[in-house]
Order: structure tokens, then sequence, then C-alpha cells
């Protein structure tokens, strides 16, 4: 200050920026005067003697480590209802003409355009040609296992009527769910305080850094927390995706209002190993944490709930003896449950009353299919956490037989590298048996043992020396599915995969890969031709999806497998099987939607309710819009790229979409950049109220139906296009018929703002989509109308 040297911090985000400001106002120091605060990344800060100017990192002045983020070019997506890739001859559903058999991709020439379309055969050799904006009203048929659905014939009106069937049926479920969702909306909770000073200084000493996900789910909690209806919300988000951070801060946030938090766990192993994230923590903040578990005498538990009940601990860890009738707390305000599938029907009765009152939070990497099912619905409220840690790699999974050279081979390429490895072996009667046979198997390495019949204190002694590394396998039952997080052990090996669950088999996989280091996954089973057909399905599901962030997706696709279950107590495996598992939930999201809004029911943002419209308008045009076959050769990824780029309604999609195929296949062929075009074109003239764009060689033609102009707010949102049009240029004409109202505008037109020319002819061929879509921007800009950016 003597010297009159600038200082600058610089903070990662605004939420950083604002705690630091906070922290520095005092009488001695002044904003802008003495320092300045501003958002940028650097690895460290530095000195420029010449010019006296300080640069400090927030995270220099914190005392942590600068770890660099990963660049993504683009995000993978994880849709709600997950596409898989089609194969010719597949079941599939299309919303306005029902079960079809998919006969692969084929290129249709209308004219002087040519795209891509799907082909479908429909009863009696009908076919169908499914053009790209219609691409997102066809689904792959899924039902019941081993049902074959019949095709529906083409024209005919039996699919309306059973489309008509199912919704009537349906509204009895859903009526059941919206006096649910009622109640839930009239009861009334605590409603928490907002964010003070401790809580952002608390999250702020994190020491990774948070990922985007994970910044969304955390505020969407909090807006739960900080309303007085009691908040029900379910985080899915893989294994090591940071489902415990936002835990420990919504449990500190309940802590300083003194509403006492519990979270409640599946296993003792995990209640030790939260009560020491939690512990580590919050240790410089004024909360008393503890943890109840058989590790802890009876004496320690009479104590512990003793402290519980007189208001003396504010966060309490335990499994499922907190759900006993001795356990009273002071003021519980919040309910943390983690993996809720782990817990039996009499517990989840004794959780709907401690529920009633109080905010609940369920964490869960792989949902059950009714768990997840009713959240889709709108029953709870869902949040999904998709982005990857950094460096995180996908794990590889491998199907194989119990063949010794391979076990060997897994478990010395794991130790000559210098990690270690589990060996998953689900019977307590011959885990003993199983490992001297891994001795034989691999006699250099060193084998420990662990199972739920031991004491309490043996556990923990074995789990400690593995952590020490005083042996290389660690031969388990599925005692360490949840809890035990060792980012040193980076294979896993389980024997008898088949007789897992889908889920199960989830969990176990994401004991490994926690770290830079890339994992293995082995599962060893019989013969597929031995095994139930679910069974083999469950493990080409879980070797399928090895993607980061497939937790989710794997929980879709048990919901397939297994089905939803009767949520009320409603029979409907016959209308899924019949219209397939993708359309009733469509159909049930829809009856839900139109239900709440005749009972006057607003959801809370988060909520999801139907799902997002797709878009009307059409668009033709004179160019080819496909993506070529020697752009990307494989059938089932254009298709895949087909579907998002169909699903898509924003800007922001087209581009991303555009982006990754940039990043992933090079620079996109001129038909494929008109495609991105059309799509463009599309979102803007919906926006504007168009019925169909049609461009043609010498002139673009915006077109209304008539319906539309008998709104008073269109008929004068038209009348204020055409002035703004014929204003700017007297190179546009309309034409009106007896259905339709059309704007027509010559080549070149003029730019709406300066009014002069803005291409010559000779260049409108590569660049006419880009010019019609800053055209319907402007005038959006201009009429202000709101464009799905």
């Amino acid at each position: 200050k003597a010297n009159q040297w600038k200082n600058l911090i610089l903070c990662n985000n605004e939420g950083q920026a604002q705690r630091l400001d906070e922290l520095l106002e005092c009488d001695d120091l002044r904003s802008d005067e003495d320092y300045r605060i501003g958002l940028g990344e650097l690895q460290e800060g530095f000195y420029d003697p010449l010019e006296k100017i300080a640069v400090f990192t927030d995270h220099q002045i914190f005392g942590r480590i600068r770890r660099p983020k990963a660049v993504r070019r683009f995000k993978s997506v994880q849709a709600l209802r997950h596409l898989k890739s089609l194969k010719p001859g597949d079941i599939v559903v299309h919303v306005d003409h029902g079960i079809a058999r998919y006969a692969g991709l084929e290129k249709i020439v209308s004219g002087d355009h040519s795209a891509e379309c799907l082909k479908l055969l429909y009863q009696g050799g009908d076919k169908l040609y499914v053009p790209l904006e219609h691409f997102a009203r066809v689904q792959k048929f899924s039902g019941e296992e081993g049902v074959e659905p019949k095709l529906n014939r083409l024209g005919s009106a039996d699919w309306e009527r059973m489309k008509s069937r199912t919704r009537k049926s349906i509204k009895d479920i859903a009526q059941d769910l919206i006096k649910l969702y009622a109640e839930r909306k009239a009861s009334f909770g605590a409603a928490f305080s907002h964010d003070t000073p401790m809580q952002l200084a608390m999250e702020s000493a994190f020491e990774f850094e948070d990922t985007p996900d994970q910044e969304k789910v955390t505020a969407e909690i909090k807006r739960d927390m900080e309303s007085n209806v009691p908040m029900d919300r379910l985080v899915c988000g893989d294994v090591g995706y940071g489902k415990t951070e936002v835990a420990v801060r919504v449990a500190f946030k309940a802590a300083q209002d003194s509403k006492q938090a519990v979270v409640l766990v599946p296993t003792t192993i995990l209640a030790e190993q939260h009560f020491m994230t939690f512990s580590r923590r919050l240790k410089e903040y004024p909360v008393i944490v503890d943890v109840i578990s058989r590790f802890k005498s009876k004496k320690e538990q009479e104590a512990i709930l003793k402290k519980l009940a007189d208001g003396k601990i504010d966060i309490l860890i335990g499994t499922h003896r907190l759900l006993s009738k001795d356990v009273q707390f002071k003021d519980l305000g919040l309910l943390i449950i983690d993996e809720e599938q782990r817990f039996g029907v009499t517990h989840k009765e004794r959780l709907k009353k401690m529920k009633a009152a109080v905010d609940t939070l369920t964490l869960t990497a792989t949902p059950i299919p009714r768990t997840l099912h009713f959240s889709l619905m709108g029953g709870r409220d869902l949040s999904t956490i998709n982005t990857p840690p950094h460096d995180r790699l996908p794990i590889r999974t491998e199907i194989t037989r119990f063949e010794e050279d391979r076990i060997r081979d897994a478990i010395m390429r794991e130790i000559h590298r210098g990690g270690q490895v589990y060996f998953v072996h689900n019977r307590v009667q011959s885990i003993e048996a199983v490992t001297l046979t891994l001795k034989e198997v691999a006699p250099k390495a060193r084998y420990g043992i662990i199972h739920g019949q031991m004491s309490p204190q043996k556990v923990e002694d074995v789990i400690h020396r593995f952590l020490q590394k005083d042996f290389d396998v660690l031969v388990a039952t599925t005692i360490i599915e949840n809890g035990i997080d060792i980012p040193n052990v980076n294979t896993i090996i389980i024997d008898q995969a088949h007789q897992y669950g889908l889920a199960q088999l989830y969990q176990l996989r994401g004991r490994v890969g926690r770290s830079a280091q890339q994992a293995y996954c082995y599962l060893l089973t019989p013969a597929f031709s031995l095994l139930p057909s679910d069974a083999v399905r469950r493990l080409q599901a879980i070797e399928e999806f090895t993607d980061l962030g497939s937790g989710f997706v794997l929980a879709m696709r048990d919901l397939e497998i297994r089905g939803a279950g009767n949520i009320f107590g409603a029979e409907q495996s016959g209308f899924i099987n019949t219209i397939g598992f993708e359309l009733y939930c469509q159909i049930l999201d829809e009856t839900i939607a139109e239900l709440k809004t005749e009972q006057g029911i607003v959801p809370k943002p988060g909520i999801i309710t139907a799902p997002k419209k797709e878009l009307n308008i059409a668009v033709k045009s004179h160019f080819d819009t496909l993506i070529p076959d020697d752009y990307i050769n494989a059938t089932s990824e254009r298709i895949a790229l087909y579907q998002r780029l169909a699903a898509s309604t924003s800007l922001s999609a087209v581009m991303d979409i555009e982006q990754e195929m940039t990043d992933r296949f090079g620079k996109p062929p001129q038909e494929t950049i008109h495609l991105f075009d059309t799509l463009r074109i599309r979102i803007m003239g919906e926006a504007l109220g168009a019925d169909l764009i049609t461009i043609g060689s010498d002139q673009w033609t915006l077109e209304f139906h008539k319906k539309f102009l008998q709104q008073p707010e269109n008929a004068s949102r038209l009348q204020n296009i055409i002035d703004e049009t014929l204003s700017a240029s007297g190179n546009v004409r309309l034409k009106q018929s007896k259905d339709q109202f059309a704007v027509l505008f010559g080549y070149p037109w003029f730019d709406i703002q300066k009014n002069v020319p803005v291409k010559t002819v000779s260049r409108l061929e590569t660049e006419i989509g880009a010019l019609i879509t800053q055209t319907l921007a402007k005038l959006a800009a201009r009429l202000h109308i709101q464009v799905n950016t």
C-alpha cells in the first residue's frame, strides 16, 4: 500500500469472489483502492515490479493446491430416455403410426434435395420413410422379456384406439400421483436460511474443483431446503462423482440453523467412511459429527443416543440402527439416505414416517426401477450428476470364464504396476477354499479375507492392513460394495457375476477406477448358454455401458429388464407390452402434466413433468441435408446423431452436437452444414410462430397457418413481422391462400438494420442457411420474441 502497488486477486468463480470480498472487508482495506477481485484462472500468482502489479490467486490465499481443469469441447449426452442404437430388424414404435420393424437408413431424393430417412416396415408390407424432423417420434420398442409385439397396419385406426385405452387407464394411476404431489405441496416444513459466510468458507475449502453438475445439484437442493415445502429429492450420480461432498454441504447448512441432520447408509463400513469424510471436512467448524453402527459397543450406542436426544449431536451417521424405536431426535431437519434400495420393506415403512415432516435427500448411483420410474413421473424431484471428475478414465470391463491363466495375468499385472486387487466371492462358506485356489494360481501375491460374519474389530483390522498394503489381494464378499474407497485398488474380479443384480454389479465395479490409473473389471461366469436370459442381459448391459456416467443409463436398462413394478397397485404390464415402455412413460408424463395444469399445480424448478415439446415447424429445402457415409461410415453412429439432432429444441444443443462432430470426425461436409443450418432455421421459425419455411433456388418463404392468425396476439405479431420486413427491403412480397399466409423473401434480401445487400448472389449457395438464420434472429430480436437458445 505504501509503495502504491496494485493488488489483483483472481478467483475461479463468483461465489469464491464474493466470499473473499466479505473476508477482506475491514477498516484498513478498501476494495478498488487497495485491491481488486476478478474472475480468472492461473496456476499461481506473480509480481510485475515495473508496473507495480501483484497478482494473487484464491488458491494461494487459502493454501490449496491448484489442479488444472480438463477443457471439454463437448459433454457426453445422458438423456433420461436413453436412445439405443437401432439395428435392422429391431422392433420400433412410431408415436403416430404404431409398431413397425426398422429396415435401416435410406437416402430419399425429392427434386434437387436428398436426405436420409428411417425406413419402417409395417404389417402387409407397408413402408414408411421417416424424415429427420420426425426421428424423435420413433422409439426402440421396450417391453417384457420374451414378448414379441404385433406389427400394426399402416393407416389403420387400431393404433389410435390402443393409445386412447392406455391414456384412459393411465389417468387413474396419474390421479393418485397428483394427489400425493398435492399433499406434499400443501404440507409445510422448516424453511432453512440462505447461505452464510461460514457456509461459503466451508465449501471453498473443498480440495477439488467442483464439477458443473455438482454445483447445479447443490443449488437445487439448497433451493428446496430454503422453501417451506418438505424436500423429497433423488440425486443420481456415478460412484465417485461427488455425491458425498454434496451431502456434507447440505448437512452443514442444516446444522447452522440448529437443525439435526441424519445420514442413513446401508453398511457399517460405509458409515465409518462417511464419518471420516464428514469429520475431516467439518473439523474447523462448530459442528458435532458422530456415527452409530455395530462397530460401537452397546454402552457407546446408548451414550450417542442420549446426546442425540439432548441435541448435542448435529450430524449423525449410521446404518439401519438409526431406524430403531429408541432413536429420538431433539430437532431433526434433514434426512439423507445413501442407496435407499439397500433397505428392506420394514425399514422403508419407518423411513416414510421420518420423511413426512423433514427434508429428505436420497443419493444413489443406480436407483431401483420403482424409485427411478416414480421420480421420472414427478413423484419426487430428480437431479443427476453426470460430469466425471478430472482425469477419471472409464473402467475396462470383460466377461470371461474362470480360467487360471486369465486370473493370474490380471492379478500380477496390477501388482507389477504397484496396485492392489479385489476378488469378490459372495459365499462365506467357501471363501477360504477360493482363497487357497487363488494362492495356487498366483502364489507371489499376498492375500487377505473379509466378510460380514467377522467381528467388527477384525473387519476394521483387515481393512487397515489392506490400506497399509500389507497384502495385495483382498478376497471379500459384497461387504465391500459400499464404502471402501481405496484409490490404489484398480482391478476387481467378480466371481459368479451372473448371480448379481445390475445395480449391484455397477456398485462393485465402482470400487475401482477412482484414480487417474486405468482400471479393470473381470466378470467370471459360466457359459452364456447355461444362464437365464435376464442374467445374460444384465451382463451384456454392464459390459456395454462402461462410459463415465453410465449409472443412470444402466438404471434405465434395469427398468426395462425388470419392469417398473406396480407403483400404485394398478396393472400396467399389459399396456407396456402393447405400446412399449418408452411410449407408456411418455403418455404418463403428458397425462400428469395435463392433470397438474387442470388442478393449478405449478411444479417447483427441477421437477420433471412432460418432456420438451417437439418442433412443429417444417423446413423444405433444395439443398442436400444429411450426414454422408463417407464422413461417418458407421450407420449406428449416424442414426444416433440424427436422433440427437431431431430431439434438439435449442440453438445451443445444435451447436454442441456440431462441435462434437467436428472434434470427432473433422470438418463437416457442406451437406451436413446445411443440415445444421436447417435445424437452426426450424428453431428460429418456431419462435416466430411459422408453420413452414421453404428455401427455394430464387427465394425463401415464411408461411403461417390461418389457425395461428385466429389468436389476436399472433395476428399482431405477424403484422409486426410484415412491417419490419417491408420497411427494410422492397424485395419482400406477401402471398395469401385459403389456409396459408406467406412472406416471400427474394435473393439477395437486404440487411434489416443497414438496408444494404449483405451478400452477393454468387456466395449465396454456400451461406444461404446462415443468412436466413441471421435474418430470423434479427426479426425475433426486433420483435422481442424469446428464442430457445
